[in-house]
């Protein structure tokens, strides 16, 4: 999907609901929009459902705050589907300080017959009124609206960096640089701090919370990532504040790869409980690490998703691309991870063959039934015909956000200002 390309249309986050039947994109120019997944038509059984536009909504528009004369951005950093309940759906959407609720639903009747008002809803004239009308409903071209039901403010100093809906479905968390906030989906002018790394003299601060995200199945868990390269499981039932934590999750540093940019390159963008609940994954600027909830010490399986950049460190910290925060994803099964590179590469890992495979989003590869061909990266001497150079490499072309659908072999892959769904090919 080739959108004009400006600022407002870069797709900041993707994020597939509970049954994967819709797929939902924010954008940095505060819009949501919403994909589903067409039914399968009769004639063609063997062709799965497509994705195409089901709503598009503004969800943040820009904001002044004039205490501290700081532009507010509109662009959404997560969103976050709420288990459908009924016929209409739910979702969550954050920018760097509003949380709002919002319900996505269809009318394809109206009201017609009112007593008080004429067909074109101006009020009549309670004279000119003689008889009882019973209004009817008819039905109408179908409609999709988006209503706020609910907004989060006024709880955050610091960027919104991450929302997470717990299992209870009666709260979620907000996480920004230094704290969490424990919400209530009823309640919106009060929340709880549960985390707060906040030193007493700023000048202390040596760390910053970078994801958050609630255990699967256990609504008393939760787990955050900092820019240290740590991660830290807390329990709710332990004490209001979890300042302390129960499990503290940090593999030693290698002396030998010691280097000015080894603080940087550590620091964890995302964090992903595995649907299980017995794994984490996270992911830092060159690897992703698979956890062990029972093993502190170390990962238990470590991917090199870009390893051949770690002879660049130094120019793409000059231009920035060594602060580029990369998410990652599971499968349905937990067998095979995902995440993105640059180039429009992401990769796939198998964690049961070790196998691991590198993959390319383009405009050339997009089209219906086109097979994706595996890519490889060369690092200096002979290059073959299908290799790419490293020095080649496109830095401004970066796949940051990627979703799995929650059973099948379907993902969505977002490139800057374009959003690719790939899917397994169907025999």
């Amino acid at each position: 999907m080739e959108l004009e390309k400006t600022r407002a249309d870069i797709i900041s986050t993707v994020e597939f609901n509970h049954t994967g039947e819709l797929l939902a994109t924010g954008d940095k120019g505060g819009r949501v929009v919403i994909f589903q997944r067409e039914q399968e038509s009769k004639n063609q059984v063997h062709r799965r459902g497509e994705y195409n536009v089901y709503s598009t909504f503004q969800s943040h528009e820009p904001e002044f705050d004039y205490l501290k004369s700081l532009e507010i951005e509109e662009k959404i950093n997560k969103i976050r589907w709420l288990p459908q309940q009924n016929a209409a759906y739910f979702l969550l959407s954050t920018n760097d300080k509003t949380v709002k609720l919002w319900k996505v639903s269809e009318r394809d009747k109206r009201p017609e017959g009112y007593n008080l008002k004429d067909e074109e809803g101006r009020l009549r004239d309670p004279a000119t009124i003689t008889t009882l009308r019973v209004p009817v409903l008819r039905p109408m071209d179908l409609m999709v609206e988006a209503t706020p039901r609910r907004v989060f403010a006024n709880a955050h100093t610091y960027h919104i960096n991450s929302i997470s809906v717990n299992s209870d479905y009666e709260t979620y968390m907000s996480a920004d640089d230094l704290r969490i906030n424990l919400w209530n989906f009823e309640i919106t002018n009060q929340s709880f701090n549960i985390v707060d790394i906040k030193p007493a003299n700023m000048e202390e601060l040596t760390e910053v919370i970078t994801a958050a995200e609630f255990h699967p199945h256990h609504c008393n868990s939760f787990v955050y990532s900092s820019s240290k390269g740590t991660i830290r499981l807390c329990d709710m039932r332990a004490s209001a504040l979890c300042d302390r934590h129960s499990k503290f999750f940090e593999e030693p540093e290698d002396p030998s790869n010691r280097s000015f940019f080894s603080e940087i390159i550590s620091s964890i963008s995302d964090v992903k409980f595995s649907h299980s609940g017995r794994y984490i994954m996270t992911r830092d600027y060159l690897t992703v690490k698979v956890w062990d909830l029972n093993m502190e010490n170390r990962p238990i399986e470590t991917y090199q998703v870009h390893d051949y950049l770690r002879s660049k460190l130094c120019s793409l910290y000059e231009n920035d691309c060594i602060f580029d925060k990369f998410e990652c994803v599971w499968n349905g099964s937990d067998s095979v991870i995902m995440t993105g590179s640059y180039n429009n590469f992401f990769r796939m890992f198998d964690r049961n063959t070790k196998r691991d495979v590198t993959l390319e989003a383009s405009r050339e590869n997009s089209k219906p039934r086109a097979i994706l061909k595996p890519r490889k990266v060369c690092v200096g001497g002979k290059r073959r015909k299908d290799e790419i150079s490293v020095d080649s490499l496109d830095f401004s072309k970066k796949i940051l956000h990627t979703a799995w659908h929650p059973s099948e072999n379907i993902i969505a892959v977002a490139a800057t200002n374009n959003l690719y769904i790939f899917q397994d090919k169907v025999n």
